[in-house]
C-alpha cells in the first residue's frame, strides 16, 4: 500500500483526498520510482482546486514534478537504486504524477539526478526552475548581456520568478522584480538578487502601442495585459521570454514593438522540452544556483497539507517554491 493524493470529480467539482492505494493501481510504465520529494506548482494548484481545466480524466494523481529512487526498471538505462528527476511530459495531468509515495512512468521522461544536486534540491528547482533556466537561455540566445541593461521579471514572488532572479543575478544581470506584495516580499526578492522592486500596479494599466523604453529584456510569467505592457516598454533590439498565463491567455498588444523596436517575443515550453536541451539546462542550474538559494527559496509541507496550499497558491499567497516531502 502507498499514500497518494487522489483527485476525483463530483457534480463538476474537483475533490482532493489523500488515500491509500495498492501499487498495482499505478499506470503503465517501464520504471517505478519511490518518490522522495515532489513540489507544488501553479499548474498543480489549478488542477487540485479545479480552478483550471488541467485534468481531463479522473481519478488522477497530480504533481508535475518529482525526484526519487528507482525501485524497478524494465529499461536498460535505469537500474534499481538510481536517483532520477521528472518534470513535465503531461505527468500529473494525463498520467499519474508525483504527489504519491511511488510513481510508474516511461523511462524516456526521466533525467538522471544532476551531479551535485540532491533529490530535495532538484525539487526546490523543479519545473519552475527548469522553466526559468530555459527563459534565461532564451534571453542569452537573443544576444542580451549584463551590459545590455536591466531585465524585468514579472510574477517575481512565484516559483519561476524567484529562480529566474537568482539565475540572472548569478550571471551578472541587473534585475527588476515585479510583485504585488512589495512590503512582504521585497526583502526576500532582494536577497535572491533583485536590484529594483517594481509595484505590480505600475504594469496593470492598459498598454499604449509603444511606451518609454525601460527594459533590455524580460521574463514574463503573467501574460495578458501585463505582457503587453512589458513589450511596449522593452528596449530596441530587446527580447521577452514568455512562459506563463497567470493573468490570462490573451495578449492585447500591437505589432509596433516588433516592427519598430525589433523586439523579440520568445515562447518557452518546459513540458516537452527535448532531452538534450533539458539535460543542458539541469547542468547549468546545478552550476549557477548558490547554496544559499536552497535555504531561502521556499518551504516544505506534507502530502496532507497540499490541498490547502493549492488553494493558497492560486490566490497568490505563496512566495517561492513549495516542496512536498513523501514517505
Amino acid at each position: 500500500m502507498l499514500k497518494a493524493l487522489i483527485l476525483n470529480q463530483q457534480d463538476k467539482q474537483t475533490l482532493a483526498q489523500v488515500s491509500d492505494i495498492e501499487e498495482h493501481q499505478l499506470p503503465k510504465g517501464d520504471v517505478t520510482v519511490t518518490v522522495e520529494y515532489s513540489s507544488l506548482n501553479y499548474k498543480d494548484g489549478l488542477a487540485i482546486t479545479g480552478a483550471g481545466k488541467i485534468i481531463r480524466e479522473f481519478p488522477m494523481v497530480p504533481g508535475i514534478d518529482f525526484a526519487g529512487t528507482v525501485t524497478q526498471s524494465d529499461n536498460d538505462r535505469f537500474q534499481p537504486g538510481d536517483k532520477v528527476v521528472l518534470t513535465g511530459w503531461g505527468v500529473g495531468e494525463t498520467h499519474w504524477g508525483g504527489l504519491a509515495e511511488r510513481a510508474r512512468v516511461k523511462a524516456d521522461w526521466l533525467v538522471p539526478l544532476p551531479e551535485g544536486l540532491s533529490c530535495e534540491q532538484t525539487m526546490v528547482i523543479g519545473t519552475a526552475g527548469l522553466t526559468a533556466m530555459l527563459c534565461v537561455q532564451a534571453l542569452q540566445d537573443a544576444g542580451l548581456t549584463p551590459e545590455s541593461g536591466e531585465i524585468l521579471v514579472t510574477g517575481a514572488s512565484g516559483g519561476v520568478g524567484s529562480v529566474a532572479i537568482t539565475l540572472l543575478s548569478a550571471l551578472g544581470y541587473r534585475v527588476a522584480a515585479v510583485t504585488g506584495r512589495a512590503s512582504q516580499n521585497g526583502a526576500l526578492l532582494k536577497q535572491l538578487g533583485a536590484s529594483t522592486i517594481v509595484e505590480r500596479s505600475e504594469l496593470e494599466e492598459p498598454a499604449k502601442p509603444l511606451e518609454k523604453q525601460r527594459w533590455a529584456g524580460a521574463i514574463d510569467t503573467v501574460g495578458s495585459k501585463m505582457l503587453a505592457k512589458v513589450l511596449a516598454q522593452t528596449d530596441y533590439n530587446g527580447a521577452v521570454a514568455a512562459c506563463g498565463l497567470a493573468g490570462g491567455f490573451d495578449l492585447p498588444t500591437t505589432v509596433m514593438p516588433f516592427i519598430l523596436r525589433n523586439v523579440r517575443l520568445q515562447g518557452i515550453d518546459s513540458v516537452y522540452c527535448p532531452m538534450e536541451k533539458r539535460q543542458q539546462a539541469w547542468r547549468r542550474l546545478s552550476e549557477l544556483l548558490p547554496e544559499s538559494f536552497y535555504q531561502q527559496a521556499g518551504q516544505t509541507i506534507s502530502l496532507e497539507e497540499v490541498p490547502a496550499f493549492a488553494q493558497a497558491i492560486i490566490q497568490g499567497q505563496v512566495t517561492g517554491r513549495t516542496l512536498v516531502k513523501l514517505g
